[in-house]
């Protein structure tokens, strides 16, 4: 047998031996979610989501499909706690804003690519040190919330209060809003949408972006756009998980002053909030 033939037996059977692998893996996965299908939904559970304000006007339809939501969430995703002790009511609240985004947008298995959510118990300070002609300065910053492809980092204090309290804010809607922005491989203020609705979504979106930068920039004159406020006008990114966060927290306000934006949410996320917080 010759050399070439002995490694083309070789990376033939590496090759299989890669793809068994990967088939006895994705056997077992689809084995643990089917058994997460079955698997009751905790009255524990149940109690902290009957506390929010968006639970308890879902259908009955909508609650039995979100709590398996969470169940699938809760269990397929690590929870990290850095400084604080993980709760079950942590993991509960955080996995339930995070799928009702997606509620009438995907199955029961939300979030496919994230792996990680990173739970600090209050706003993280860190520093960042610069070097420019041999001057070296240190810069602070707040860190209030992150997002990436695969992980989230979630600041508790102020997720609790926003959790169980309407608010014109709610930091775990605004990061999730980021990770579906990402999820057609970009952050840029577009979320996965219809080819056909492309033109009209980035009309009206970045219309009032550009309106609200050159406010922000002015800092003066906001009428309407303090809704939204100044740090919706960091990039076209944030101003979509901004207008998230009004979506869902504050709708009536968001559709009396904003009805083109307010409507472009709604047809996305298929959801009426207006009806929803009731």
């Amino acid at each position: 047998m010759s050399y070439y033939e002995v490694l083309l037996l070789f990376f033939g059977g590496l090759g299989i031996f890669v793809y068994a692998i990967y088939f006895v893996l994705k056997f077992k996965e689809e084995r643990r979610l089917e058994q997460l299908q079955s698997e009751p939904f905790k009255e524990e559970y149940r109690t902290y989501l009957e506390q929010t304000p968006h639970y308890k006007n879902l259908s009955v339809e909508d609650k039995a499909k979100i709590e398996r939501s969470i169940i699938i969430f809760t269990n397929t995703k690590e929870f990290i706690g850095v400084g604080i002790e993980l709760t079950q009511e942590m993991k509960i609240i955080i996995a339930f804003y995070a799928c009702l985004l997606l509620l009438r947008k995907t199955t029961t298995n939300c979030y496919d690519n994230l792996k990680t959510v990173i739970i600090y118990p209050s706003v993280v300070v860190f520093e960042n040190l610069h070097s420019s002609g041999g001057i070296y300065t240190k810069e602070k910053f707040l860190l209030e919330g992150q997002a990436a492809n695969d992980t989230v980092v979630i600041i508790w204090h102020d997720a609790k209060k926003e959790a169980y309290h309407l608010r014109h804010g709610n930091v775990i809607i605004h990061e999730f809003a980021h990770e579906i922005d990402f999820m057609d491989g970009e952050i840029d203020g577009v979320p996965p949408i219809e080819r056909s609705k492309y033109d009209e979504w980035t009309r009206v979106l970045f219309h009032d972006f550009k309106k609200l930068s050159n406010v922000a920039l002015k800092n003066r004159d906001w009428g309407k756009y303090k809704l939204l406020g100044s740090y919706a006008a960091t990039n076209e990114a944030e101003f979509f998980a901004v207008l998230t966060e009004r979506f869902f927290e504050s709708p009536q306000s968001l559709k009396k002053h904003f009805p083109e934006l307010y409507n472009e949410l709604k047809d996305f996320y298929k959801i009426d909030t207006i009806k929803l917080i009731g």
